[in-house]
């Protein structure tokens, strides 16, 4: 059974063994997640000028809002003004700073009744991040940057939490997938012929919930949660924030959800850094997590110059 937490008062501990149990936190916004969601639109809103950014779809053909919103991207996971606000947010999250280890946040731009599904607006199937060589310990946090209806938001499947599902993880490399799957991204409009994990058995997917947090609120699940993008039906692109943290502490000591499926290689584990003092993981703290010894085909770390 999945509880939902709304404003809980657990600490960082007490919420994290919550969520590597299946359950989901869900966060009223904050002064520094507002400024996160001005400071995206505002982004976007010259990206799209003249046109109201959740409406550019329909003054312009599709490689055009392509060309539009994929700069935009890399621009706000490298501006420092982001970076500031990313410190403040996880600090009223009430993550522990001396523990966690952050990701760069991600920007996401899912259009309307299928004007593009694919690369830079990419519309996520049912999946597992830990399919994508994430570690079982991450946590995902997702805030959307406007008001959100049930029709442009995540479906999330809770009983497959636990159950394990016939899908194409082992066929994954997360090296590869820096070195060709990100960099590719905006050129794939008509459709994403991108190797991405599936799943390879038919799912029940009538068993869905969908969480609606406020503009700017954020939501909080375990990346073995199995989720999708819900086919956006709204008449209104929809974007949204997403990052990932880790605990430190439970990397190390192998803590976190349980893995009932995942088999994907390569690890996500070099992308973090220390909210405290910037460091990374070390190589040799890596080293359990790595199911391959040779990556002189991929890149051991995630570079976000256009993805």
């Amino acid at each position: 059974m999945t509880t939902v937490y709304l404003d809980s008062s657990f600490d960082d501990r007490g919420r994290l063994e919550r969520l590597y149990g299946g359950d989901i936190f869900v966060h009223r916004s904050s002064p520094a997640s507002v400024a996160l969601a001005d400071f995206a639109m505002e982004l976007i809103a010259e990206a799209f000028a003249p046109f109201a950014p959740r409406e550019a779809q329909f003054h312009m053909p599709v490689e055009e809002w392509v060309r539009r919103f994929a700069p935009v991207k890399p621009l706000f996971i490298h501006h420092e003004r982001t970076r500031k606000i990313m410190e403040q947010l996880v600090r009223e999250l009430g993550c522990d700073l001396s523990d966690t280890y952050l990701d760069v946040p991600r920007l996401r731009g899912v259009t309307s009744d299928g004007y593009l599904t694919a690369g830079v607006g990419y519309a996520h199937h049912p999946h597992r991040d830990t399919w994508y060589s994430a570690p079982m310990s991450q946590i995902n946090w997702w805030l959307p940057l406007h008001d959100l209806v049930s029709e442009a938001s995540m479906g999330f499947y809770h009983p497959y939490f636990s159950r394990g599902i016939l899908n194409g993880s082992a066929g994954f490399d997360y090296y590869e997938w820096n070195a060709v799957g990100r960099k590719d991204a905006a050129q794939h409009v008509a459709s994403d012929t991108r190797k991405q994990p599936k799943a390879e058995e038919e799912l029940d997917l009538d068993d869905e919930t969908r969480y609606i947090p406020e503009r700017a609120g954020v939501l909080a699940f375990s990346a073995a949660q199995l989720h999708a993008t819900v086919p956006n039906t709204s008449g209104l692109a929809r974007f949204s924030i997403d990052f990932r943290t880790v605990s430190r502490a439970d990397v190390l000591a192998g803590r976190g959800a349980p893995n009932v499926d995942s088999r994907s290689t390569g690890t996500s584990l070099r992308d973090f850094v220390s909210v405290a003092n910037g460091t990374r993981f070390s190589e040799d703290e890596i080293a359990p997590f790595e199911t391959r010894s040779h990556h002189t085909d991929g890149v051991l770390m995630f570079a976000p110059e256009g993805s």
